[in-house]
């Protein structure tokens, strides 16, 4: 019998929280995605929802309610543009992401309608019907695991399985000269779990490994090599591999480099998954002591296995392994390994065994039979037939909400109407939206919220004026001018010592002024910022320069918004380190920075022309305060003679991508309209200063609706975009689980 410690007057809450893994060089979240991810927090697992790769809930079932504010025609342009204005926007939530533009009803393709059924309702949240008990137990699962739920060892193979299924082990014949991962503390239900897998070319030897890729748990890669055969190769087999000779032509690395990287990455208590892992333990020639197989975990009779692409499809709803791909990827085979034993541990053996997956196999059609089990469920569950179109891949998931007596919530103007997502309130103006949006969403388990700009603040004039000021901004705060220089400088030494501090887009000598001067445009703002202060008044070329930033009305709030933007909640713990050597691969890289306390990612940015990558880099750090420490590191380090130089950053990596995108005009770098030096009269227009109040008050009536929410409410927020004949404009999503500490700081 359990006995509470504590007096029953005293209750520890359980919190909610966020995890997702947007900090790359592709932070892109599609419609569908949103949709997986607003289907999962509204119905948990218990409504045979599924936990998005993307992004994971953790306590989900802790969470009071779910909140989504759709900005409706708002896009990056107006955040990033009125950045300043949006100040609870910016500080409260913790996770941002971008959204394709969309041209069709956004809340309809958020909530459901229009998502095919493999979305919906994949095959992994549909129940197949068992008619006996006996029928059950007689399933190969079953009858090793039983029908509850187990936790992550249960699953390990034992000694016994490991050599029926010829994974290399001490001591087995043939693997005399193996490594061994060295992981040999005790496994625990909280161990730390990787998935694993490698593509592998003929040679002659017989068969190679070329390419190896590890994820974590998270789905997050934290390893893709490539790797150089010790014997010729006779056959690429690039029909499976991927791998071509131009691929692997300048590609140094050896099996024994990634044999000691891999030991170094995995923690001593690590369990590996995979699907036929025993194959790719034996190309890398390891052993590691816990394994988890997918092709033996989703058993079948008579010893048969499932691929893993059918197990994909029918259990994740995901497409791997597409024909129109040229070969396998192994990061993406790593994860979907991840992803079958996370739904195998999180849904039960028994759930498993529901899904039918040999009926599935020789099903003609996968989405009819799909269809078909919905509803037999549904029928199983004593819910009305008329009901059981809410499945129906038009519908979205907010009836099922509904039908299983959860109250939602949508608040809109009459737009919202048209898209028969149910029962609509519609209202007039935003402030109304707002007044009855704070009275009405306590009620609700699950609320959309839609404020909308006036047509005049969307017109198509406007948003192409915003655009060219935004691009305006954009060039002066990534330009610097440097001087003055001796008429005899050498423009080649100058480049070399300005490119120090990141990546440049042009360099332009100066000669209208009495001694030559010179104008750089970085690619990045972190690059121009450091030049400014690294080098104003240092001695470059033998004269003492100064560095500044081009004199314009926009630029007037430029030290600002550099604050604001260092301050910005994404760029807490991350910092941008400049200096980085051409010849540095990227297990170099690991290397230099595994000192560096806390190092939780590493963003590298490449060339997307040349392929290669720049010469800087992000580092994300678990702690802000670890960030500071790694930040002076790394600066003592350069005044002791190395190239690295390092500054907070200043652009999230969703953001990195979009300024090196409208930093660009139709491939072309924005032409400065600044050499001319003279105070520039871009003042805003009426219109411009119209919308700049009208966003400063959504942002405002958002601040007032998060504030009366109650503590652990997922609230997220989307600006859809715009994709036009006037031009097209990424979204943004902003999301987080509001708490009373950070409410309080908003």
């Amino acid at each position: 019998m359990y006995l509470d410690p504590y007096p029953p007057f005293i209750f520890f809450e359980k919190k909610s929280r966020l995890s997702a893994g947007l900090f790359g060089e592709d932070c892109e979240i599609s419609h569908e995605q949103v949709y997986e991810f607003l289907k999962y927090a509204a119905l948990g697992k218990r409504h045979n929802a599924s936990q998005p790769s993307w992004c994971r809930i953790y306590h989900r079932r802790h969470l009071a309610k779910v909140v989504v504010i759709v900005l409706q025609e708002v896009s990056q342009l107006y955040f990033y543009r009125f950045y300043l204005q949006f100040k609870h926007l910016r500080r409260a939530f913790q996770h941002r992401f971008s959204l394709p533009p969309t041209s069709t009803n956004f809340i309809a393709s958020v909530c459901g309608e229009g998502i095919s059924m493999k979305h919906q309702n994949s095959i992994q949240g549909t129940s197949g019907h068992i008619s006996k008990n006996s029928d059950l137990q007689k399933d190969p699962i079953i009858e090793k695991y039983g029908e509850e739920k187990r936790g992550l060892t249960s699953y390990i193979l034992t000694l016994e399985e490991m050599r029926k299924y010829n994974y290399p082990l001490e001591g087995s014949p043939g693997c005399e000269n193996y490594v061994h991962t060295q992981c040999e503390r005790p496994r625990t239900d909280s161990s730390p779990l990787f998935g694993l897998d490698c593509e592998m070319c003929l040679t002659e030897k017989g068969n190679e490994v070329t390419r190896v890729s590890l994820v974590d748990a998270e789905g997050r890669c934290i390893m893709d090599e490539l790797i150089k055969p010790e014997t010729q190769i006779l056959n690429y087999l690039t029909r499976y591999s991927g791998i071509t000779r131009k691929i692997l032509l300048p590609v140094k690395t050896k099996l024994p480099e990634i044999q000691d990287k891999l030991k170094k990455l995995l923690p001593r208590d690590a369990v590996l998954v995979g699907h036929s892992l025993n194959a790719d333990l034996h190309a890398l020639q390891m052993i590691h002591p816990s394994v988890i197989d997918t092709s033996v975990l989703f058993a079948r009779h008579k010893g048969q296995r499932f691929k893993l692409k059918f197990l994909a499809k029918a259990v994740l709803g995901k497409e791997i392994q597409c024909e129109n791909k040229v070969g396998h990827d192994p990061t993406e085979d790593a994860e979907a390994a991840v992803e079958l034993l996370q739904y195998f541990i999180d849904q039960g053996p028994r759930k498993v065994v529901e899904l039918n997956l040999e009926t599935v196999l020789s099903a003609p059609n996968l989405m009819e039979l799909s269809q078909q089990k919905s509803a037999l469920q549904l029928q199983q569950n004593g819910i009305q037939k008329q009901s059981i179109d809410i499945y129906h891949d038009s519908v979205s998931f907010l009836d099922h909400l509904n039908a299983t007596g959860q109250k939602t919530l949508l608040l809109s103007r009459k737009e919202l109407a048209s898209s028969g997502l149910g029962q609509n309130s519609l209202s007039t103006s935003n402030k109304q939206i707002l007044k009855r949006a704070i009275q009405e969403v306590p009620l609700s388990s699950f609320s959309v919220i839609q404020f909308a700009l006036s047509s005049e603040h969307v017109a198509p004039n406007l948003i192409a004026e915003v655009c060219e000021k935004m691009r305006i901004q954009l060039a002066d705060m990534l330009t610097v001018y440097a001087g003055p220089f001796d008429k005899d400088f050498c423009l080649k030494s100058l480049r070399r010592e300005f490119k120090k501090c990141g990546p440049i887009q042009s360099l332009t000598v100066l000669t209208e002024t009495h001694q030559p001067h010179i104008c750089i445009q970085y690619e990045i703002l972190e690059a121009a910022q450091l030049a400014m202060e690294s080098l104003n008044g240092t001695d470059v070329a033998g004269s003492c320069i100064k560095v500044q930033r081009p004199v314009t009305v926009m630029m007037l709030d430029c030290d600002m918004l550099i604050k604001e933007l260092e301050m910005d909640i994404e760029n807490e713990g991350v910092i941008y380190v400049a200096g980085l050597k051409k010849t540095l691969t990227e297990t170099d890289l690991q290397e230099k920075f595994s000192h560096l306390k806390d190092l939780q990612a590493l963003f590298w940015p490449r060339d997307l022309k040349r392929g290669k990558h720049r010469n800087y880099c992000f580092l994300k750090f678990q702690t802000s305060e670890s960030a500071l420490q790694a930040l002076q590191d790394i600066n003592r380090q350069g005044a002791e003679g190395s190239q690295l130089q390092s500054r907070k950053a200043l652009t999230p990596s969703h953001l990195h991508r979009w300024i090196c995108h409208m930093a660009r005009n139709n491939g072309k770098p924005v032409q400065l309209a600044h050499h001319i030096l003279h105070v520039k009269k871009e003042q805003l227009s009426t219109s411009e200063q119209d919308l700049r109040k009208k966003l400063k008050k959504l942002d405002h009536s958002i601040k007032k609706l998060y504030r009366s929410l109650e503590n652990n409410t997922l609230c997220v927020v989307l600006l859809p975009g715009v994709n036009s004949v006037h031009g097209s404009f990424s979204g943004l999503g902003l999301m987080g689980i509001k708490e009373e500490s950070k409410s309080s700081a908003c």
